[in-house]
């Protein structure tokens, strides 16, 4: 198996751990403009945002999935190119899920959601 690192692991893991509250914390959010405000032209482009952050968030936790496992089936050694894609997904990780967050913040902050 070629190893990763501790730290790697658990950064990967602590990213999936976010990503998947942070779906949570968007479909939350559409959920409670949907009831107390419901569908309409004012609320649609909050809902649809809400849709496309669930969406983007889906992406990275099934790379990060996929590339831990991919790099473990390689033996001695995973490809340099595989762990630079690794390390490349951690950072688009990182400036996603502070994307999304700012985004769910400010729909809330919008509609005065808890």
């Amino acid at each position: 198996m070629a190893k990763l690192s501790n730290q790697t692991l658990t950064t990967i893991f602590d990213l999936q751990r976010r990503l998947v509250e942070l779906i949570d914390q968007a479909k939350a959010t559409e959920f409670d403009i949907f009831e107390q405000f419901g569908e309409n032209d004012a609320t649609l482009p909050e809902l649809e945002q809400m849709l496309r952050s669930v969406e983007r968030l889906k992406m990275p936790y099934s790379r990060l999935h996929t590339l831990a496992l991919r790099i473990a089936e390689y033996q001695p050694i995973a490809p340099d190119a595989m762990l630079n894609l690794l390390d490349q997904t951690i950072e688009q990780t990182e400036a996603l899920i502070s994307a999304v967050q700012a985004s769910i913040s400010e729909t809330k902050k919008n509609w005065n959601l808890p």
